[in-house]
């Protein structure tokens, strides 16, 4: 069956022309990230210009977003399954970084929500298309690693979305751009999403330099029902899969989530002290996760194939079990450790669990599946991280003083449940492990 836009320019076949489609994404990733995430630092002249409540500023942050995002992603996997990701991916790149620039041109609060949406729209392209992508640029046994340099954009992004705001936003109250044409005229905190969307122009025309890898050997149609079958016959490994990951997820937002308020709460730090130990901290310890679970992940393969891989998640997610607990301790010291060794325990059980669904989906199911992953790990991790957190700390604790309780049960609850899925998927990988994906 012929795929369009399956040719490719020499140079991609190379070991440099793989790392370069790795770089070209690495960096549209943190573009991504960062117009998702750059909003933090202008709430309240954002709030002010537009009259708005905290609450309608919150709509625009998460929901407005977020639920855009997640049933957005699910049809752009279904398309990078079939038609040219490159060009896809450079559709969505085009369109967040134009929503990007609405929203800081935006004259009323409901232009503001258009761009939000849209934001959710074209970014909910980049994770079908890239891991699309990665899986038909480099060979099973060394996708892990790759794969850890892409996962690390997410790490990465959204802190220098943050900081890059800040900068902007000083630069912008101080004049620096009084002179600019257009963006000199706006409101600082116009001028900030406006040079930010802007400049994020960088993440297309990088994308303009590649050329579509070839796909993996195509065994089956590519048409729904095709993809609906594979999917079901399939269910045995990809459903523990797809839970763990989501189980993992709950304990990744939740934590970040309420981590910063358990320290104010609890121990009385300042906002100062928690802004930048919990900043360094989960950096750090992510960036290690990302980079260090990529390397173990294409080890293991090469002892044990997906077998290895899955103890390596199993194996994570334990470890990410011990530091949750560890939060339940009346230390801050005690929090902080649980909150750096989760993050680099679960990234790590994370890197390689997402290799095995890299390995074991065929090459035209793999946009629907990384679609699928983002819907779920979304959903799940943001939808019910943070919500069982506050449930916990008001129906089982009754105490707001126990919200570092309240984070290790759920944190230790989750971590245990994606133990024993990965043990599933590993058990059911036996029964087709000669079906291993192009």
């Amino acid at each position: 069956m012929s795929v369009p836009g399956a040719s490719i320019q020499p140079s991609l076949a190379s070991f440099a022309g793989r790392w370069w489609l790795l770089a070209v994404l690495f960096v549209t990733a943190i573009v991504s990230y960062s117009d998702r995430l750059i909003l933090s630092v202008l709430v309240d002249p954002l709030r002010t210009d537009l009259g708005l409540t905290d609450g309608e500023v919150g709509l625009l942050q998460g929901p407005a977003f977020t639920l855009v995002y997640v049933f957005t992603a699910l049809p752009f996997g279904r398309l990078a399954d079939r038609f040219d990701r490159r060009r896809l991916l450079l559709a969505g790149a085009v369109i967040w970084c134009a929503a990007t620039v609405l929203c800081g041109l935006a004259p009323t609060a409901r232009v503001f929500l258009v761009g939000r949406l849209l934001l959710g729209v074209g970014e909910a392209a980049l994770i079908p298309t890239a891991l699309s992508l990665i899986g038909d640029a480099f060979p099973a046994e060394r996708r892990g690693f790759p794969l850890g340099v892409f996962l690390l954009a997410s790490v990465i992004g959204g802190p220098f979305g943050i900081t890059l705001g800040g900068v902007l936003l000083s630069l912008a109250q101080g004049g620096s751009f009084a002179a600019w044409p257009l963006v000199g005229t706006l409101a600082p905190w116009r001028a900030v999403l406006v040079s930010a969307g802007t400049m994020g122009l960088i993440g297309p025309l990088l994308i303009l330099t590649l050329a579509e890898p070839p796909r993996g050997r195509l065994q089956e149609g590519t048409d729904f029902a095709a993809t609906l079958r594979h999917f079901l016959a399939d269910r045995r490994r990809l459903v523990p899969l797809y839970a763990g990951l989501a189980l993992l997820s709950i304990g990744d937002y939740g934590l970040v989530s309420w981590v910063p308020t358990a320290l104010t709460r609890v121990f009385a730090w300042r906002p100062d002290q928690v802004g930048i130990t919990f900043g360094i901290l989960t950096a750090s310890t992510g960036v290690a996760g990302s980079l260090l679970g990529g390397w173990i992940a294409d080890l293991a393969a090469a002892r044990g194939g997906d077998h290895a891989r899955l103890i390596v998640s199993f194996a994570g997610a334990l470890l990410a079990v011990g530091a949750a607990a560890a939060i339940s301790r009346g230390e801050a010291g005690f929090v902080l450790f649980g909150l750096g060794c989760w993050i680099f325990a679960a990234t790590i059980g994370e890197v390689s669990a997402v290799a095995v669904i890299q390995d074991v989906i065929p090459a035209q199911f793999r946009g629907t599946a990384f679609a699928i992953l983002t819907f779920t790990n979304t959903l799940v991790g943001l939808g019910g991280g943070p919500t069982l957190i506050a449930a916990a700390t008001d129906h089982i604790y009754r105490s707001p003083a126990a919200v570092n309780r309240a984070i290790s049960l759920v944190g230790v609850v989750a971590g245990v449940c994606a133990c024993a899925l990965f043990v599933t998927a590993r058990r059911a990988l036996g029964s087709r492990a000669s079906r291993r994906a192009p």
